[in-house]
Parts: C-alpha cells; sequence; structure tokens
C-alpha cells in the first residue's frame, strides 16, 4: 500500500497494493485477495482466530467518520458561541483546543493508538474547542466577515472533500508513489516555509505569508491545494485497508486522518477568506 501523506496513515498497518477508485463502493472486494493476503492475520491473530472482529467495510468508515465529525461541530459550536459572549475565553481556548489536539495526534500516531475511539473522540473535542476560537477570531477579529465567512469556509472545505472523492472515484487522479512523493515533498516545503514565516514574524515583526498580501494570498491557495490533493492519498490508504480486510476498528483510524486533513483544510479556507474580509 503507498504511504499517506498523512501521518496518522502512515502509521497504519499497511495492506497489499490495490485499485485506485474502490473507496465508496462496499467491502471493497474483501475476500479472495484478503485469503490470500491479509497482514492483519499476524497483527491481530486473536480477533481473527476467534472471530471476534469482522472485516472493515465504507459503512465503518463513513459512521465513525460522521461520529468524529459530529463531536467537532458540535465542541466548536459551543465553543464559538461561549467566545462571542466573553472573547476573553478565545485565547484560553485556542491554546487548549491547539494544544490538546495535537498532543493527542502525536499519541495516536507514535504510540499506534489511531484505533482507540477514545483517543480520536477527545481529538474532536479538542479541535472543537480550537476551531470555535480560531472561527471568531478569523471571522470577527482578523476580518469583519462574521458568520457569513464561516458559512462560506465550511461549505468550501465540504465541496472540496466531496470533489476530491468524486476525483478518486472516476480515476481522473491516479495514486501512484511518484504522486504520493510530489504531496509528500510539498507538505515538508509548506512547513519549512511556515516556520521560516515565523521567524520573520519575532525578528521583523511582519510574517509576509500571513499578512493577507499577494505572497500571503498565494501561500493559502498552495496550501489548499496540497489539503485537497492529499484527500486523494488519504481515500487510496482507507480504500487498502478495507481491501486486505483490515479489522473494523481500524475506521477509527481512518477517521482520525480525515478529520485532520478536513480541520487543516478548514483553518487554511477561513485564513484566505479573512484576507478578502480585512477591517
Amino acid at each position: 500500500m503507498r504511504e499517506s501523506s498523512n501521518p496518522v496513515f502512515r502509521t497504519l498497518p499497511k495492506g497489499q497494493q490495490g485499485g485506485y477508485a474502490q473507496f465508496g463502493t462496499g467491502a471493497a472486494g474483501y475476500g479472495a485477495q484478503a485469503v490470500h493476503a491479509d497482514p492483519y492475520a499476524t497483527q491481530y491473530p486473536q480477533q481473527r482466530q476467534t472471530g471476534v472482529s469482522r472485516p472493515l467495510t465504507i459503512d465503518d468508515v463513513v459512521t465513525k467518520t460522521g461520529i468524529t465529525l459530529a463531536v467537532v461541530t458540535a465542541v466548536a459550536a459551543v465553543s464559538y458561541f461561549l467566545t462571542q459572549a466573553s472573547p476573553a475565553l478565545m485565547f484560553p481556548m485556542f491554546m487548549i483546543g491547539g494544544i490538546g489536539g495535537l498532543v493527542l495526534v502525536l499519541v495516536a500516531t507514535f504510540g499506534r493508538k489511531q484505533d482507540n475511539p477514545a483517543i480520536v473522540v477527545s481529538y474532536a473535542a479538542f479541535e472543537g474547542l480550537f476551531l470555535g476560537a480560531a472561527s471568531y477570531m478569523f471571522a470577527n477579529l482578523v476580518s469583519n466577515g462574521g458568520p457569513a465567512m464561516i458559512f462560506q469556509a465550511v461549505v468550501g472545505t465540504l465541496g472540496v472533500f466531496f470533489g476530491m472523492l468524486v476525483v478518486y472515484k472516476t480515476g481522473a487522479i491516479r495514486v501512484t508513489p511518484k504522486f504520493t512523493r510530489m504531496i509528500v515533498a510539498g507538505l515538508f516545503g509548506v512547513l519549512a516555509l511556515a516556520l521560516v514565516n515565523i521567524l520573520f514574524a519575532i525578528f521583523t515583526g511582519n510574517a509576509p505569508l500571513t499578512n493577507g498580501g499577494p505572497l500571503a494570498i498565494g501561500f493559502s491557495l498552495l496550501c489548499i491545494a496540497l489539503a485537497a490533493f492529499s484527500f486523494l492519498i488519504d481515500f487510496d490508504a482507507a480504500d487498502q485497508m478495507i481491501r486486505a480486510g483490515a479489522p473494523e476498528k481500524a475506521a477509527w483510524g481512518i477517521a482520525l486522518g480525515l478529520t485532520v486533513t478536513l480541520v487543516w483544510l478548514y483553518i487554511e479556507i477561513l485564513r484566505l477568506l479573512s484576507y478578502f474580509n480585512d477591517n
């Protein structure tokens, strides 16, 4: 299986190489392929022998992803309205949510606990705190876009997500090792630019990649494009796990990985919109 650009997916158990346009088509061929090569049989021998764990299906992925996003959305709404009622709460919620979410992603990734529902749901709650505060900040302090701008960012995020799902299912863009390497290289490049931007802000008081100028707009568009193409690799990784007959609990790891990308995409779209609604 090709490695995903998403660190959460990169540490999930690897399946066999398969198709590139099966995500969203049910059990996606579990059966003969899983009998011939099932990497999970050695990792989860007890479940396979006792029949405790059934194989992963697309319904499991949709359900677990839906639960995760529902928690993010509900907590984000509460966070936003609390911040709106008391702006002093914005910074604590922003920091607690951001740091808490980052810590849980690191624990899930390096501790290989992506399929732990408690960690995934807790991550969703922390990200909800972060997104609610960040949405208030971008829509009301950084710009004057207000709730309408937040709605536009949500619609844009969902539009990109489902658009890339259609692209993946139709095979319009093939997920190849070369494609994956290009996206990973782009992500490392964006990370390096972000660090340079922070240094500029510290030593010069100006952050050229986030100050709303032409360079900042171009950087946001680059981040949005990378996040969008990352979905293709994430869909492929999920597809291969389904085809390889991974246990159903792996759906929590897939939900976590997709949510990480969705959160990044939403923030970048929100940031871009704030440039055009500057006070």
